[in-house]
């Protein structure tokens, strides 16, 4: 049950915020990503190190992580405050995805690697093409660096514009920056999420005009 406690359900029981699904889910973000890194090795013998690394964490990546949540219907399942809740945190990709990882961790707690491997095979590996086939699953924030540092020779810059809401329920506001100027601004339940958000919109502005040809630096190249 642990695994499916949000630290939002905690905080309005009155519970420690250990008895979220935060621990599990920092175990099974490493599980999975060693997981994930072992199927590829196996699966891709000839494919370098950079286009391995690049699989990988798409595959590993919020939004995928959030499908595959979706996929086994996992938010019906979660321990949400009522305003998580209410504000739809059943269907938030953050928390979807987060609790994804908390289950894989307690599956390799309850039985070590073999189950783990078994779980991610079924709902997330052996679908691997579905996924990578899908534009909306791209980690825009890996295209916009590369993108962006292919030009300038520096990365772009990402800063919280500010912050609503309470401790555990914080919603950020983040500008992406390139040569100091805005390009890009993003919303998201976390700094992760709005960064996200913030690269995918400064990718769809910079795309196709002249310094950058956003064609040039695609994922799927």
């Amino acid at each position: 049950m642990r695994a499916l406690t949000h630290r939002s359900f905690t905080f309005e029981q009155g519970m420690e915020r250990h008895e979220s699904n935060e621990r599990l889910e920092f175990l099974g973000d490493a599980v999975l990503g060693l997981l994930i890194n072992e199927f590829l090795i196996r699966e891709q013998p000839g494919v370098d190190e950079g286009s391995l690394t690049k699989t990988k964490s798409l595959l590993a990546s919020r939004a995928i992580l959030a499908s595959v949540a979706r996929s086994i219907r996992l938010g019906e399942a979660l321990r949400l405050s009522r305003n998580e809740e209410e504000s739809g945190g059943r269907e938030r990709e953050s928390i979807l995805a987060d609790a994804f990882e908390a289950v894989v961790g307690a599956v390799f707690l309850a039985g070590g690697l073999d189950p783990a491997r078994a779980l991610l095979n079924d709902v997330l590996l052996e679908r691997q093409e579905e996924f990578l086939a899908d534009a909306s699953h791209r980690n825009y924030k890996s295209l916009l660096q590369e993108m962006v540092q292919s030009h300038y020779k520096s990365p772009p810059r990402y800063r919280v514009g500010g912050t609503t809401g309470p401790d555990h329920s914080k919603d950020f506001f983040v500008e992406v920056l390139v040569q100091g100027d805005v390009v890009g601004v993003g919303h998201g339940r976390s700094k992760k999420d709005a960064e996200q958000e913030a690269a995918r919109d400064a990718w769809e502005r910079l795309r196709g005009s002249a310094p950058f040809d956003a064609d040039d630096y695609d994922e799927s190249d």
